[in-house]
């Protein structure tokens, strides 16, 4: 089974939106963090132009990536500077360190 690794950073506002809509999908798991930057957005009234938002990160079948990065769009979009990107990059291997098992079709 190929994998891809979905990474949004998103406005803090719209994660637990996105964390129902991730749940209601079905979708196996999902890392949280907190992070700072700036890109097209930044904050010019700050010294350093850093702005908060969050980064959230999905392994999951490369067939159904194109699929929640949508509707991560769909749940994270104000129109407005600033409401963040989404990336997929492809994925060599998925392992859980517990069983240092190889993750594969229907065994994730």
């Amino acid at each position: 089974m190929s994998f891809a690794k979905i990474t949004a950073i998103v406005r803090p506002a719209a994660v637990s939106a996105i964390e129902d809509l991730l749940h209601k999908q079905g979708i196996p798991g999902m890392s949280i963090g907190h992070v700072k930057g700036y890109g097209d957005y930044a904050d010019f009234y700050r010294n350093d132009w850093m702005v908060s938002h969050v980064r959230i990160e999905i392994f999951i079948a490369e067939t159904m990536a194109e699929q929640v990065a949508e509707k991560i769009m769909d749940v994270a979009h104000t129109g407005l500077e600033g409401d963040g990107l989404v990336a997929i990059l492809p994925v060599s291997a998925v392992y859980h360190i517990r069983t240092k098992k190889r993750c594969e079709e229907n065994a994730c």
